[in-house]
């Protein structure tokens, strides 16, 4: 009996490292960490989901030409420890945010910041374990 538990552990372990980078989250290596723009637009879906908080917007960067962009930040939950809600924005919204984009030149990237409407300012999380320079660690950012 003893025996059969011990192989079926081992080989339960070894299955275990086996699928350990199946399981793997994306990093930063798509998002270019040395460049921040701003865009300013018009948000067309705000969707407060796992894996990720997706805002789709058109908007422009400074000088540039409005395209549809999709930014996207942590998960809710983390989120909510930053002040953001299922409600923080919605169609309509006109706000300018700071991302991180993506090196592939796609209008696609990682939100910094988001100035709403109302005034408030609210911070995206720092992406893995690079900080994005400006930004404060998610640990040190102060529940709102």
């Amino acid at each position: 009996m003893k025996e059969k538990f011990l192989i079926a552990f081992v080989l339960g372990a070894v299955l275990a490292a086996a699928c350990t980078p199946v399981f793997a989250h994306h990093g930063a290596a798509s998002y270019d960490l040395d460049k921040k723009i701003v865009l300013k637009g018009t948000v067309t879906q705000y969707l407060w989901a796992n894996p990720h908080v997706l805002v789709q917007m058109d908007a422009a960067p400074e000088g540039g030409q409005s395209a549809h962009w999709i930014v996207e930040t942590e998960n809710p939950s983390a989120m909510v420890n930053l002040g953001w809600n299922k409600d923080s924005m919605k169609t309509g919204d006109q706000v300018t945010m700071t991302v991180t984009p993506v090196k592939n030149g796609r209008t696609y990237g990682r939100i910094i910041d988001v100035l709403l409407p109302n005034g408030q300012k609210l911070r995206g999380i720092r992406i893995a374990d690079t900080d994005v320079p400006g930004q404060p660690n998610a640990s040190e950012a102060p529940r709102q």
